[in-house]
C-alpha cells in the first residue's frame, strides 16, 4: 500500500465517466482559482514563462505540485508561489478560469465559487491592475455561460499582507459589486488573527457583498477563536474549513462549536487539503463525520484542486471509501452547500431545481 492510498489519497485528478458519482449534481463553494490551473496547463504556461521544467512527470509534479502531505500549511502556500508565476497576463488569466469551469462542469457541478487574491496574481506581474486581473477572470466566466453551471466570484483579503492593503482589495470588490459575490480572508491564520480587518469586512456586508472567511484550518490554539472572530466581528456567513472546532485539544472549541450549530453557520470543508496541510494525519482521521454528527451544516469542497491534482469526485471517493459516505451523504451535503451558496437565487434556481 502506497503512503497516498494509506492516507486515503486514492485518486489523481480522474475523469467525471470514471466515477461512481458522475451523475450526482454537485456543488464546490470553496475552490481557489489561482491555484485550480490543470497541470498540463501549468507546464506549458511555465515552460512559455522561461522556466526550467523537469521533463519528468514525477520531478514535475514534486517541484509544482502538492501530492503528498506537507510539514505544515505554511509550507503549503509556500508551494503555491510556483504555480502564481504562471499567472503572467490577462490571456492566461482568462484561459485558467475557462478551463476551471469546464472541468467543474464536466465532473457534475453545477454551482461553483472561484475566490481570487488579486494581491497574490500581482505579486511579480505588476503589469497587471486589479481592473485587468478581475477583467481577465470575468471575461473567462463570460466564456462559459453556455455550461450548464452557475458561477460566482470571491475577492481574497491576504492576511498577511498590512491591513491597507487588505482594505484596498475590499475597495475594489465593492466598486465591482455587480461582478463579486462575496469577500474572504485567507492565507496562513497562524499569528495572524482576523480581528485587524474586522472594520473592512463589516463594511463589505454593508455594501450587499457576502462573507466569508478562512478559519479554524490550522491546529493552533487560536483556531476556534478565530472562527468566533471571523463570525461576531467580521460577519461571516460561512467558514472556510474549520475542522478545529471538533478538535478537543483546542481551546474553546466545544463552545464555539455549539454556536457553529446555534447560528447554523455553513463550514466549508475540503477533506483531502487538510490531509495535505497535516491538519489530519489521513480521512480517516478527518473531523467532518463530527461536524456532521454534532449539528453542523457541512459542504464538501476541493479548495486546490489544480495544484493538488483531484477533483470534487475524487473527495467523494475518499468520503465513501474511507469514512462510509453514502449516496444520501453527498446529496445532503450538496443541498446545504447550494443553499449557503452567495450566488444569486435566480442564477442558481437555473441549475439546481427545487431552491
Amino acid at each position: 500500500m502506497s503512503n497516498r492510498t494509506h492516507l486515503g489519497l486514492t485518486s489523481t485528478c480522474k475523469p467525471s465517466r470514471e466515477s461512481r458519482w458522475a451523475s450526482l449534481p454537485k456543488v464546490d463553494l470553496h475552490r481557489h482559482l489561482d491555484c485550480s490551473i490543470r497541470p498540463q496547463t501549468l507546464r506549458e504556461l511555465l515552460l512559455a514563462a522561461g522556466e526550467k521544467v523537469p521533463t519528468d512527470p514525477a520531478a514535475f509534479a514534486s517541484k509544482y505540485l502538492v501530492k503528498e502531505p506537507m510539514s505544515d500549511l505554511g509550507a503549503v502556500l509556500r508551494k503555491f508561489q510556483a504555480a502564481q508565476k504562471a499567472l503572467s497576463s490577462s490571456a492566461v488569466l482568462t484561459r485558467v478560469t475557462r478551463e476551471c469551469i469546464e472541468d467543474a462542469a464536466a465532473e457534475g457541478i453545477r454551482i461553483l465559487e472561484l475566490r481570487y487574491a488579486p494581491t497574490f496574481i500581482q505579486d511579480g506581474h505588476e503589469n497587471l491592475s486589479f481592473e485587468q486581473i478581475h477583467l481577465a477572470i470575468v471575461n473567462g466566466v463570460e466564456a462559459c455561460r453556455h455550461l450548464p453551471i452557475a458561477v460566482g466570484l470571491i475577492a481574497i483579503v491576504q492576511r498577511i499582507k498590512p491591513v491597507s492593503v487588505g482594505a484596498a482589495v475590499i475597495d475594489f470588490a465593492i466598486e465591482h459589486r455587480e461582478t463579486f459575490v462575496g469577500v474572504d480572508l485567507a492565507d496562513n491564520e497562524d499569528g495572524f488573527e482576523p480581528k485587524p480587518f474586522d472594520a473592512m469586512f463589516l463594511m463589505a456586508r454593508a455594501s450587499g457583498l457576502h462573507v466569508t472567511i478562512h478559519a479554524g484550518e490550522a491546529n493552533v490554539a487560536s483556531a476556534a477563536d478565530n472562527v468566533l472572530t471571523s463570525i461576531h466581528r467580521l460577519s461571516a456567513e460561512r467558514i472556510g474549513h474549520g475542522v478545529q472546532i471538533a478538535n478537543p485539544e483546542i481551546p474553546r472549541s466545544s463552545a464555539v462549536l455549539s454556536e457553529i450549530v446555534r447560528l447554523g453557520i455553513p463550514l466549508e470543508v475540503c477533506p483531502t487539503s487538510n490531509i495535505l496541510t497535516n491538519t489530519f494525519r489521513s480521512i480517516s482521521d478527518h473531523s467532518i463525520l463530527r461536524l456532521r454528527d454534532a449539528g453542523v451544516l457541512v459542504t464538501i469542497n476541493t479548495d486546490d484542486p489544480g495544484v493538488f491534482d483531484f477533483n470534487l469526485s475524487h473527495e467523494y471517493d475518499a468520503l465513501a471509501d474511507h469514512l462510509g459516505f453514502a449516496h444520501a451523504d453527498f446529496v445532503a451535503c450538496a443541498e446545504i452547500a447550494a443553499r449557503a451558496s452567495f450566488i444569486p437565487l435566480s442564477a442558481r434556481q437555473l441549475v439546481w431545481p427545487g431552491l
